[in-house]
């Protein structure tokens, strides 16, 4: 197979990569760019380990071809912190003991940060039937939630 030459923004950044046919975003994301935060789960969409927006749209990097992002905005978890300083998302994660082992956590704060850009004030409900493409096997919704309504609180007083 012939490589596919992609020119595409990843956090912000213009970045060029040449891909296979057939290899998804998140393996040109995690081997071929170094950007290991999305992981892969189930590799069928089903687990939101893997989420990353796309021109602002929340996918499962899994499930898109790398040269689908030709000349498209692709946004990871590596790019959700601005330097030293974490988002409120990250770090309300971290007072609320959200997160334990790490493999869903960079999908579940990508796909959080997605709701709050479309709803800054996003009702509990609405923020678990958001998130429900997400699965987490050690800490259980509750905290995850709570960590989510926490960051949109916090962000909805500095705005």
């Amino acid at each position: 197979m012939s490589m596919i030459h992609v020119t595409t923004t990843i956090n912000g950044v213009a970045q060029e990569y040449l891909c296979e046919p057939d290899e998804t975003l998140l393996d040109v994301l995690r081997d071929r760019l170094g950007m290991t935060g999305s992981k892969e789960g189930c590799g069928t969409g089903d687990c939101g380990a893997c989420s990353v927006t796309v021109d602002d749209r929340l996918v499962c990097s899994c499930l898109m071809l790398g040269a689908e992002a030709e000349g498209r905005k692709v946004e990871t978890i590596e790019g959700m912190a601005e330097g030293e300083t974490l988002h409120p998302l990250q770090r309300k994660f971290i007072e609320h003991a959200a997160l334990q082992c790490g493999i869903c956590t960079p999908g579940i704060l990508v796909a959080a940060k997605s709701l709050l850009e479309n709803n800054p004030n996003p009702t509990e409900e609405e923020a678990r039937y958001w998130l429900a493409g997400n699965l987490c096997r050690c800490t259980g919704y509750d905290k995850i939630i709570r960590a989510v309504m926490a960051a949109a609180e916090e962000m909805r007083e500095a705005s």
